[in-house]
Formats: structure tokens, C-alpha cells, sequence
């Protein structure tokens, strides 16, 4: 676990439709194997990357630490797959707004490469 934050690589050449897009984030995440492999879902394991105890994920930090997605090929990703690049920014963004509603710290952000 870092202290303050760490950085998950998502090869987004991968993902070509809702399928493809759940199992990248999955593994790259090491989401539960219960996972629905839906935004709800999705949203609900981003939820807890501050909180091992939980077992959502196998990536985690502090409590006040943020983890960043770096999306490698966003562009071709925006491009091939406008509903699950717009599904990723919109749920990134509604993890972090959910937990500062419940007075938590965001835990999310997004980088673009490609």
C-alpha cells in the first residue's frame, strides 16, 4: 500500500466493448471475483481503494491517497469506443463526487496518454 498514491496502467487497446472494458479494469484493478462486471459495480470497487479491509480491489493506498489510472491510447479508445470512454471519465468522476458527499476524501483521477 502507498502512503499518498500510486499508478495503474490501463492498456485501453484492449478494450473494444463492455466485455472487454470489465475485464481490463478487473485485472488491472484485481477486482473481487464476485464483480458484476457493470458500472454499478465498477463504481463500488473504485469506492474502496482506500480500504484493503474491504477486499474490492488488490490496488490500494492510505485514506487521503489517490490512485491514478493511466490510460494508455485514450485517444484510439475515445475513438473506437465513445460509450466506455465517456462511462470511464463519467463513474471516475462519480466515485470521487459519492465519497466527498459522504465526507470521505476522492481516491480517483484519470490520466491520458496516446
Amino acid at each position: 500500500m502507498s502512503a499518498s498514491g500510486v499508478v495503474v496502467r490501463i492498456d485501453a487497446s484492449r478494450i473494444v466493448d463492455w466485455p472487454s472494458f470489465h475485464e481490463v479494469f478487473a485485472r488491472a484493478l484485481g477486482f473481487p471475483d464476485f464483480y458484476g462486471r457493470n458500472l454499478d459495480a465498477w463504481n463500488d470497487c473504485m469506492a474502496y481503494l482506500d480500504d484493503p479491509e474491504a477486499g474490492m480491489t488488490s490496488v490500494h493506498v492510505h485514506r487521503g491517497g489517490v490512485v491514478t489510472l493511466l490510460i494508455d491510447h485514450a485517444s484510439e479508445l475515445a475513438a473506437r469506443c465513445p460509450e466506455q470512454y465517456a462511462a470511464l471519465i463519467e463513474c471516475s468522476s462519480f466515485v470521487n463526487w459519492r465519497r466527498l458527499d459522504q465526507g470521505a476524501p476522492s481516491v480517483l483521477a484519470l490520466a491520458f496518454y496516446g
